[in-house]
C-alpha cells in the first residue's frame, strides 16, 4: 500500500481512537505501525500493531477495535491503555526521562568500561568477528558475570535504573550502542 494511503489510515485511526478510547493521537502516531489488511469484502479490516507490546488495533471504516486477545496472548491491559491515554505533558516527561537514562548510561563507568566489547558484537562495527554471540547475548553474559562478581558499577547502574532484571539491564546497556552505530553509519547521498 502506498505511503499516502497509510498516512490517511493512521489519521483515521488517531481520530477513532481519540473518540472511542480517549487515546492520545500523538501516542498512536508514534507507536502504531500499519500491518496490513485482514478479511474480505464487508469484513475487510486494516490492522495496526504497537511497536513495543505488539498489541493490535483493527480499523473498519471509522471504527477502531482493540484486540484484547491475540491467539493465546492477552493484550491491552489497563497499564497499556493508560499509557496510550497519557497527556502531551506526560509523554514529554517520559521522553525526557528516557533521554536522561540514555545520557546516564552513555557516561556511566559501566558502559565506558565495556563499550568496545559490546560494540564489537555488531556486524557493522569495526572489530566485529564472525561467529561471536549477538550483542544482546554478550550483554546478558556480561551482566551475569558482573552480578556474580558483585561489581559495584553494575550495582550503581541497576540502582539508578530501578531494575535488576537481566533483560532490562541488557537493553539499557545496549541503547547507547545503537546511537553510536547510527552516528557512525554513512549518510545517504
Amino acid at each position: 500500500m502506498n505511503p499516502a494511503k497509510i498516512n490517511a489510515l493512521i489519521d483515521t485511526l488517531k481520530l477513532s481512537c481519540a473518540r472511542q478510547f480517549r487515546f492520545n493521537p500523538r501516542r498512536i502516531a508514534a507507536d502504531m505501525r500499519y500491518k496490513g489488511t485482514e478479511g474480505q469484502g464487508n469484513n475487510l479490516v486494516h490492522v495496526f500493531k504497537d511497536l513495543h507490546t505488539h498489541s493490535l488495533i483493527e480499523l473498519k471504516g471509522s471504527m477502531a477495535t482493540l484486540r484484547e486477545q491475540y491467539g493465546e496472548t492477552p493484550h491491552w491491559d489497563e497499564a497499556e491503555k493508560k499509557r496510550y491515554s497519557q497527556t502531551d505533558a506526560e509523554i514529554d516527561a517520559e521522553i525526557a526521562e528516557k533521554h536522561a537514562e540514555l545520557e546516564f548510561t552513555r557516561t556511566s563507568a559501566l558502559y565506558q568500561d565495556h563499550r568496545e566489547h559490546l560494540l564489537s558484537h555488531y556486524k557493522d562495527w569495526p572489530g566485529y568477528q564472525e561467529g561471536r554471540p549477538s550483542a544482546r547475548e554478550a550483554a546478558r553474559a556480561l551482566i551475569t558475570t558482573l552480578t556474580e562478581a558483585h561489581d559495584p558499577r553494575l550495582s550503581a547502574f541497576a540502582e539508578r535504573m530501578h531494575t535488576s532484571d537481566l533483560e532490562e539491564l541488557s537493553h539499557l546497556l545496549l541503547a547507547p550502542c545503537h546511537i553510536e552505530r547510527s552516528e557512525r553509519a554513512p549518510k545517504p547521498a
